[in-house]
């Protein structure tokens, strides 16, 4: 075998292997097996078979068509146990790409104008009596309002007294009243009800601690030792701290609003009392 024949060899194995490799899976439509992964776009070929007045000629169409990617599954939800508290460890910042060194941004206030707290009132309920009553319904237009009320108690004293008649035959005999004095028990109570939902009672008010003039005060009252033999009654003597608290006005917050309110008031024993509905002034105009 001479040199030609042996060039006329290897040219054949190399167009045997190109169209092995190459031209035939491009005409079959099957992807060229090169070792490379392929990718999510696939090239489907199609054969499309042209006849011509003197020939058959293949035309070969490419479409491109788009894989779509699968959905990931989802991890599983993880679960909280209320019975263990988790604990929050710390970690390296570099693992956020936060600098260990890098100072924190000061914050900058983005509104410096100081905010309004005065109250305007917006309504009143007041007896100079001190009697029960309810009122009629009252549309509140703000989300938050305040109720304020004070009572004055009519702080009588009701004397308990006892006549004590001389004795017969033994012992010293006096005459005259002897006894103690009690205030009567006086009562306050403020219903609000919910004029939308007649059978919703929204609170119901009563002044903390209850009510005793005498403590406010500072004023303890103890029975004295003189008398007055035309009054038969008896003087008492005060005993007045140094220091009394007087708690009155109570305030009630209320964070509703926007709706119908009536109130229902139950007293006893009072001279008078007085009743402020109060609203942030910074509402007015605003609702």
């Amino acid at each position: 075998m001479d040199k030609q024949d042996i060039l006329y060899l290897i040219a054949a194995l190399v167009l045997v292997l190109i169209i092995a490799f190459f031209l035939k899976p491009v005409i079959t439509g099957h992807p060229v097996n090169t070792g490379i992964g392929t990718s999510s776009t696939t090239l489907p070929v199609v054969i499309v078979a042209q006849q011509n007045e003197s020939q058959t000629t293949p035309i070969v169409k490419t479409i491109i068509t788009h894989t779509t990617l699968p959905t990931p599954t989802p991890s599983p939800a993880l679960t909280w146990n209320p019975n263990v508290t988790q604990t929050v460890a710390f970690i390296n910042p570099s693992a956020y790409g936060i600098s260990s060194n890098q100072s924190q941004n000061e914050g900058v206030r983005i509104n410096n104008s100081i905010l309004d707290t005065n109250m305007t009132t917006f309504a009143t309920i007041s007896s100079s009596t001190g009697g029960s009553g309810t009122t009629s319904i009252m549309y509140m237009p703000f989300p938050y309002w305040e109720l304020v009320y004070t009572v004055n108690p009519s702080g009588e004293l009701v004397p308990v007294s006892q006549q004590i008649t001389p004795t017969n035959g033994v012992g010293i005999s006096y005459s005259g009243v002897s006894g103690s004095y009690s205030t009567a028990n006086p009562q306050f109570t403020i219903q609000v009800m919910d004029g939308d939902d007649p059978n919703r009672i929204v609170r119901t008010i009563t002044p903390p601690g209850g009510i005793n003039l005498n403590l406010w005060l500072g004023i303890t009252p103890t029975p004295g030792q003189n008398s007055n033999f035309k009054t038969n009654q008896v003087k008492a003597i005060a005993t007045v701290p140094t220091k009394a608290v007087d708690p009155r006005p109570w305030t009630e917050k209320f964070y509703e609003g926007q709706r119908h309110y009536y109130f229902i008031i139950t007293a006893q024993s009072l001279q008078s009392y007085s009743i402020k509905i109060q609203v942030p002034t910074r509402y007015i105009g605003k609702y």
